[in-house]
C-alpha cells in the first residue's frame, strides 16, 4: 500500500458509510462554494483523510452538489446532495483535479479502440513476453491510424464531411475507408503500382496521405 501511495494517482472513492450530510458539513467548513443557479450550490475542496489502519494521512478531494430546487423550477421540501470524492496525490486544485477525473471517458474510448477496432481484447499467447510484444505492435499501428485519421480529418476532398464538434475520427472509420480502399496492384516496366477505382471518393486522401508518409 504504501508504494502505491508514492504514485501520482486519482482514485474514486466509495463512500460506504459516510454520508451525504456527512460530507456536505465538510464542504461548508472546508470548501469554496459555488451558486450555479438559484437553488443549486456546489461545493470544491480537500481534506487530508485517514487510509484504514495506517498513520498517514493521504488527501481527499470534495465535489459535493446540493439542490433546493430542480432546472424546472420545482422546490425540494429536503436537500438533494450529490457527493464524488477521491483519493489523490496530484498538487493541483480541486477544480483541476475534478476536470481531469471527468475527462476520464476520452482514454477509455481510446482504450475501447485499442480492444475491439484492432481486436486486441484478447492477447494470443499465454506468455507475457510475447503478449507485450504483440501489444507494443499494436500500440504502433494505433498511433499510426490516429496520425492518418487526423491527417484525412482536415484534408478538404475528404468524402466524410467534417462536422464542427468533431475532433477525431474512431479508428474502424480510418480502417474502412483508408486502409480498407479497393486498388489493385499493378507491375509495370520494373514498376509496382497501386492502381485506384476512377471514381474512387477517397482517392485525393489517400493520395496525399501516401505522398505525405512517402
Amino acid at each position: 500500500m504504501r508504494g502505491f501511495l508514492d504514485r501520482l494517482y486519482i482514485i474514486k472513492r466509495n463512500l460506504r458509510q459516510e454520508t451525504p450530510e456527512m460530507w456536505r458539513d465538510i464542504a461548508l467548513k472546508n470548501g469554496q462554494a459555488r451558486i450555479v443557479r438559484e437553488g443549486k450550490v456546489e461545493y470544491m475542496g480537500s481534506v487530508m483523510w485517514k487510509v484504514g489502519n495506517m498513520e498517514q494521512r493521504e488527501r481527499v478531494v470534495f465535489h459535493v452538489v446540493e439542490r433546493t430546487i430542480l432546472s424546472n423550477g420545482q422546490q425540494l421540501l429536503l436537500p438533494e446532495l450529490e457527493v464524488a470524492t477521491y483519493w489523490t496525490s496530484l498538487p493541483v486544485s480541486p477544480e483541476e483535479l475534478i476536470h481531469l477525473q471527468r475527462d476520464h471517458g476520452t482514454s477509455e474510448q481510446f482504450h475501447s479502440e485499442l480492444k475491439t477496432d484492432l481486436d486486441l481484447e484478447r492477447l494470443p499467447s499465454g506468455k507475457f513476453k510475447v503478449n507485450d510484444l504483440v501489444f507494443h505492435f499494436g500500440a504502433l499501428a494505433y498511433n499510426l491510424l490516429r496520425i492518418v485519421g487526423q491527417m484525412s480529418l482536415h484534408h478538404p476532398d475528404s468524402p466524410l464531411k467534417r462536422k464542427a464538434h468533431t475532433q477525431r475520427r474512431r479508428i474502424r472509420t480510418v480502417l474502412q475507408n483508408v486502409i480498407t480502399i479497393a486498388s489493385r496492384l499493378v507491375r509495370h516496366a520494373r514498376q509496382v503500382k497501386l492502381r485506384l477505382g476512377a471514381h474512387s471518393p477517397w482517392y485525393a486522401t489517400f493520395k496525399d496521405l501516401y505522398l505525405a508518409f512517402s
